[in-house]
C-alpha cells in the first residue's frame, strides 16, 4: 500500500475521471459519485458530476450549495435522466451537499482528513442519506486503495459485497453458494484481518471480465491455480478426455 497515487479511470471519460481524481479541488464531486453509486452500470454513475456540471454550469461547491431541491431535480432529470432514480437521486445529493456545508465547512475532503481511523471514515459515509454499508466501505476503500489517503489502519474497510464478488468468492471456494453478506464480510475479515477490503477490487473485476455468471474464461484468469471452480472444470475436460479415448 505504499505505491504513490495513479490516475483512477472511474468513468473511463478523461474529463468525468479528472474532476472525480481531484480530491483536494472537488472533493465533493467523489461523495456525490459514491452517493449515486448503485442500480445502473458504474462507469455512467462515476460520470454524472461532470454531466451535472455541464447541466448546471459549475461544479463548485459553493454553486452547489445555492441550488434548491428543485434545480437539481430538474437538471438530474432534462433532457435526460441521468440516474435510474434521478428524484431520489437529487434528494440525495441535495441532502449531502447540505451536511457537507455544515458538517464539514463546505470541504468535502475533512471527511478523510488528517489520517483517521477506517472505522471512521466508514461512519462519516453512512451518516449521507442513501448510504449504506456497501457504499460506505466502498468509498473508504477507493479512498485508501486508489487515491492513498492516509488513515491510521484499514481494519474497518469490508469487502462490499455485490453479484460479481459473491460469485468469485464463491467459485474460488472460499465461501458457500448460498452464503450471506455477513458470512461473505466476515470470510474476508478472517482471510486478512488487516485490511478485508483488500479482495474487494481483484474479485469485482475479476467477475466483470473473466469469471463471468455464463462462460467463464478460466484458461484467462491469474487466480485459476488457487480456485475450486477451474479444478472442477479442468477435472470434467480430463475425464472427458479419457471418456472418449483422447490423449
Amino acid at each position: 500500500m505504499s505505491k504513490p497515487r495513479t490516475f483512477v479511470q472511474f468513468a473511463g471519460m478523461r474529463e468525468a475521471d479528472e474532476m472525480l481524481n481531484d480530491v483536494d479541488g472537488y472533493p465533493h464531486a467523489f461523495v456525490v459519485a459514491c452517493i449515486m453509486d448503485r442500480q445502473m452500470k458504474a462507469e455512467r454513475v462515476w460520470r454524472i458530476p461532470y454531466d451535472l456540471k455541464h447541466r448546471l454550469g459549475s461544479f463548485r461547491f459553493s454553486d452547489l450549495a445555492n441550488l434548491s431541491l428543485h434545480e437539481l431535480e430538474k437538471a438530474m432529470k432534462h433532457p435526460t435522466p441521468l440516474h435510474r432514480f434521478p428524484d431520489t437521486m437529487a434528494r440525495n445529493v441535495h441532502s449531502a451537499v447540505r451536511r457537507i456545508a455544515s458538517q464539514y465547512q463546505c470541504d468535502a475532503s475533512a471527511i478523510w482528513a488528517d489520517s483517521p481511523s477506517s472505522a471512521t471514515i466508514v461512519r462519516r459515509f453512512l451518516e449521507f442519506a442513501g448510504v449504506g454499508q456497501k457504499i460506505a466501505t466502498m468509498a473508504a476503500n477507493i479512498l485508501v486503495r486508489d487515491l492513498r489517503v492516509p488513515v491510521s489502519d484499514r481494519y474497518s474497510i469490508d469487502i462490499s459485497v455485490d453479484v460479481q464478488v459473491r460469485r468469485v468468492f464463491s467459485r474460488m471456494g472460499f465461501v458457500p453458494d448460498d452464503a450471506s453478506e455477513e458470512y461473505i464480510a466476515y470470510r474476508a475479515r478472517e482471510l486478512h484481518p488487516e485490511y478485508p477490503g483488500i479482495f474487494d477490487l481483484i474479485l469485482w473485476e475479476l467477475g466483470r471480465t473473466v469469471c463471468r455468471s455464463k462462460q467463464p474464461v478460466c484458461d484467462k484468469c491469474h487466480w485459476c491455480d488457487l480456485c475450486a471452480y477451474a479444478a472442477k472444470v479442468d477435472a470434467r475436460y480430463e475425464w472427458g478426455k479419457l471418456e472418449t479415448g483422447r490423449c
